[in-house]
C-alpha cells in the first residue's frame, strides 16, 4: 500500500515519468502504468480522500475477480530471440503459440504482454539530463583532514557532492560523517544553494539513504522518504554496482 501511495504521489503531485516511479519504489514501469490506469479508472488522484483507509484504496483499485484458469505463457526471450531472424513476424510466432496451446492467449494480449516484457530487459543508454530535472549525491571517496589550530588535533571530514545533471553545476560541503543528521543536513543547505529542488534525488546506496539495498527494489530511509515528501522531489537511488547511475556525482571534485 505504501508504494501505491507513492506512485500516486510521485505522479501527480510531483509529475515524474513512469520510468522514474518505478526505479523510486522498486517495481516494473508496466506494474506503474497499470496502477495509475487503475487510479484514473477509478477516478482517484492526489492526494487521496482522508477518508479512504488502505482497505478502501485496495478495494477501489483492485476489487477482487474469479480467478480464471492458467494460461500457459509464452516463452518471451525466446520469442525475442526469433524476432531477430529475418522474415519472423510476432504474428506467426503468435500463430506457433496457439497452435500448441490453444488456450491460450489471445493476440493483442500475446503483443502487449511481450511490450511488458521487453521493458523490464536492461538496455544501457546514454543518459541526456533535462534541465532542473535530477541531483546526484554521494560523498566523495577522499576525506578532508582538520587540524585544529589551538591543540594541534586532526580530524577527518567527509566530503558531501551534489551535481545538478544538466548543468554540472556542483555544491560541496564537509561534515563530520556519514550519519543521517549530516546526510540531510547537507541535503538542505545543498538545495538552499541550488535556490530550489529538482524533480529527483540520485543518491548511492549508503546507510543514510537506502536501508536495504537491492537491485530493483530498494528501500529507502524513512526519514530520507519525510524529507523528499516535504521538498515534493522523489528519490531514485542508484542501482547496486552501477557506477554508471552515479557518473555525475562520483567525480572527483576539483
Amino acid at each position: 500500500m505504501r508504494k501505491i501511495r507513492e506512485t500516486l504521489r510521485l505522479k501527480f503531485e510531483v509529475g515524474v515519468s513512469d520510468r522514474q516511479i518505478a526505479a523510486a519504489i522498486g517495481v516494473s514501469r508496466s506494474t506503474v502504468q497499470e496502477c495509475l490506469r487503475r487510479a484514473r479508472e477509478a477516478g482517484l488522484g492526489w492526494p487521496l480522500p482522508p477518508t479512504l483507509d488502505e482497505a478502501a484504496l485496495l478495494g477501489r483499485l483492485y476489487p477482487r475477480t474469479s480467478v480464471s484458469p492458467t494460461v500457459p505463457w509464452p516463452d518471451y526471450a525466446e520469442v525475442h530471440r526469433e524476432l531477430a531472424r529475418r522474415g519472423v513476424t510476432r504474428e506467426l510466432l503468435w500463430h506457433e503459440y496457439k497452435s500448441a496451446h490453444p488456450e491460450g492467449l489471445q493476440y493483442t494480449a500475446f503483443c502487449n504482454h511481450y511490450r511488458h516484457w521487453l521493458a523490464t530487459q536492461e538496455v544501457v543508454l546514454r543518459q541526456v539530463h533535462v534541465p532542473g530535472d535530477k541531483l546526484f549525491v554521494d560523498y566523495a571517496g577522499q576525506t578532508m583532514s582538520v587540524v585544529d589550530r589551538l591543540t594541534g588535533e586532526v580530524r577527518h571530514a567527509q566530503l558531501f557532492v551534489a551535481v545538478l545533471g544538466c548543468s554540472n553545476y556542483t555544491y560541496a560541503d564537509a561534515t563530520w560523517s556519514q550519519a543521517l543528521p549530516d546526510w540531510l543536513g547537507s541535503h538542505g543547505r545543498a538545495l538552499s544553494y541550488f535556490g530550489g529542488a529538482p524533480r529527483a534525488i540520485v543518491p548511492d546506496n549508503l546507510k543514510s539513504a537506502v536501508t536495504r539495498a537491492h537491485r530493483y527494489e530498494p528501500d529507502v530511509n524513512p526519514a530520507y522518504q519525510e524529507f523528499a515528501e516535504h521538498y515534493g522531489v522523489a528519490i531514485l537511488p542508484a542501482r547496486v554496482r552501477k557506477p554508471r547511475d552515479l557518473s555525475l556525482a562520483s567525480k572527483p571534485v576539483c
